[in-house]
């Protein structure tokens, strides 16, 4: 088993599978020894997760990728439908919010700055109007707390009580919706 060893001054041991690599992420003085042992006793957890990288990898290999038409389609549906969402939104919550920003992202579906701005993925497009709602939702409440804590996820579910159902809904398919947007 072929892994990357990155040291910092954290303060445990930890390990990431992503596609066919490992990462472990160590405190400094760790030995390499130690290492082995940790890997080791993961091993199960490794396997599991290695064989489901895989299988999301082998499954991305197959997905028809979006032409730059149909992405700027999907950005223009967007630039209507999410700010009027969020107009929706935002007096529910109790928030103002900056401008938007519509972008095609590989990687995530909103963010929010300490500034107030949000962005968001023209791929939510392609999600039930459940899940678009619920991504506007978790941004919009970052407006209250920067930061992923139970008082955030307290006000992310009193404002949407669906939010983990939809969320699963993500879960499930995002990645396949994500890899539409990639270049070959």
């Amino acid at each position: 088993m072929e892994y990357e060893i990155i040291r910092s001054r954290r303060k445990t041991l930890s390990v990431q599978v992503k596609g066919n690599r490992i990462t472990v992420r160590a405190p400094l003085r760790t030995s390499d020894g130690e290492i082995r042992r940790f890997l080791e006793e993961h091993r199960d957890w490794l396997e599991k997760h290695i064989l489901k990288a895989r299988a999301a990898e082998q499954a991305k290999a197959g997905i028809r990728k979006l032409t730059k038409e149909e992405l700027n389609d999907l950005k223009k549906q967007a630039k209507k439908a999410i700010p009027e969402r969020a107009a929706y939104w935002a007096p529910v919550i109790g928030v103002k919010y900056n401008r938007i920003a519509i972008r095609c992202q590989r990687t995530r579906w909103g963010s929010c700055s300490a500034k107030g701005n949000l962005n968001f993925n023209c791929l939510l497009m392609l999600t039930p109007p459940g899940v678009l709602d619920s991504i506007v939702v978790h941004e919009l409440c970052h407006l209250k707390h920067m930061n992923h804590s139970k008082r955030f996820y307290a006000e992310v579910i009193k404002a949407l009580p669906e939010y983990r159902e939809r969320q699963k809904w993500l879960k499930e398919h995002g990645e396949a919706l994500l890899a539409m947007a990639e270049e070959e």
